[in-house]
């Protein structure tokens, strides 16, 4: 039986659907997954196959949610048989029962998650392994868990904060082409029974609007001719660095990637310094988990550097990318042999100026969305509205 269920989990009122044989268990499981329940409301099993995918916040409560039983005392299969009785998505089910199966085969967890790479990054298996070997797994899968909702935390405000932009520019795009495309040529027709002389602005739309009209077909078609060609170009390492490099040259938006990579590289390093995980091996997982290609390779000559005994803060100093403050942190966390604790600290100074830089690119985007806009339909009542008037002086 499939169940919603209104509970309170560390002072936080959270609303999950979970799996079981009736509402005594599911009172049970609850129980012992730290939650205390408000409302339970049975539901019946649907939706669609498309949502049942497995997704980041599922990765995030997993963990979680394994962190905690194991951390009460329960072994490593009844917290995943447990798992296995709340979950009503297909593919975290199946999920949960190919990891199961490994565990009672006698593999490690890590060895288990290996095998769902799609789902667990480098990063999360290196620490699961530091757990496995230190024998502080369940330590170190709240510290991952943790450090997995700061991240969903941050991807929520980006993803947030380009929301809005992105559905206006779509529809002014998609406006400005059915205007242009449909309407504006039946408009714009009556002019040419009137002998009289057109705006520059007008003639200029209606020649736009005839060539969109007779060939509307074949711009899209151009259009989405450019765009395959610019996605393989994008695949290859030559566009995807020039790309990269475009991105963090512009002005606001430069500015939070970089800091966005930071945030998530310095924290990840931090993680995986303070779980015992060597600088090495670190610098070898951010280099893997980097997607920006200026960043990477930056990575890739710091850890060659580090290989050979050089700092890595000595290393980072020869790097533009890499700001001055974070040279110096890094360099202040290597002499007093605290880099974990340091790389924390700078992890979170990066996310706070990541917030402001989201703020502050918002809060640009915005008024240059409405000067754009306003640009556009001043042009389009200008080439509209002006005609009518040389015509009514016509008649005068």
């Amino acid at each position: 039986m499939l169940y919603e269920v209104i509970a309170i989990q560390k002072d936080r009122r959270v609303k999950k659907r979970f799996e079981a044989e009736n509402e005594k268990a599911l009172i049970n499981n609850l129980k012992e997954l730290g939650l205390i329940p408000i409302k339970i409301t049975p539901v019946k099993k649907g939706g669609f196959k498309l949502f049942q995918k497995v997704s980041f916040n599922d990765i995030v409560d997993f963990t979680r949610q394994l962190a905690m039983m194991l951390n009460a005392g329960l072994s490593l299969v009844d917290s995943l048989e447990i798992l296995k009785k709340q979950t009503y998505k297909e593919s975290l089910l199946k999920l949960y029962e190919d990891i199961d199966k490994e565990i009672r085969a006698g593999k490690s967890l890590s060895f288990a998650l290996e095998k769902h790479p799609q789902y667990f990054k480098s990063v999360y298996i290196a620490l699961v392994k530091a757990g496995e070997a230190s024998g502080k797994l369940s330590e170190i899968l709240l510290r991952l868990a943790d450090n997995l909702d700061r991240e969903r935390e941050f991807r929520g405000k980006l993803k947030g904060a380009m929301i809005y932009p992105a559905l206006v520019i779509t529809a002014m795009i998609g406006v400005v082409f059915i205007m242009i495309t449909f309407v504006l040529p039946k408009l714009l027709n009556i002019y040419k029974d009137f002998n009289i002389d057109l705006p520059i602005t007008t003639q200029i739309l209606i020649s736009i609007s005839e060539f969109s009209q007779k060939y509307w077909l074949f711009i899209l078609l151009y259009i989405l001719g450019i765009g395959f060609a610019i996605k393989k170009y994008l695949e290859t390492e030559r566009g995807k660095r020039a790309f990269d490099e475009f991105l963090l040259r512009l002005p606001v938006i430069g500015n939070v990637i970089a800091k966005s990579v930071l945030v998530e590289s310095t924290r990840t390093l931090a993680i995986l310094t303070s779980a015992g995980v060597s600088i090495l091996d670190g610098l070898r997982i951010i280099i893997d988990t980097t997607d920006n290609l200026v960043f990477k390779e930056a990575f890739k000559r710091v850890y060659e550097d580090v290989k050979k005994g050089i700092s890595m803060g000595e290393s980072m100093q020869n790097e533009e990318v890499f700001p001055p403050m974070l040279v110096q942190m890094v360099k202040v966390g290597e002499n007093t042999g605290h880099l974990d604790d340091t790389l924390k600290r700078i992890a979170k100074f990066f996310e706070m100026e990541s917030e402001l830089a989201i703020k502050a690119m918002t809060s640009l985007i915005e008024p240059a969305i409405l000067i754009v806009l306003a640009f556009g339909v001043g042009f389009l009542v200008l080439s509209v509205i002006t005609p009518i008037y040389n015509l009514t002086g016509s008649f005068g």
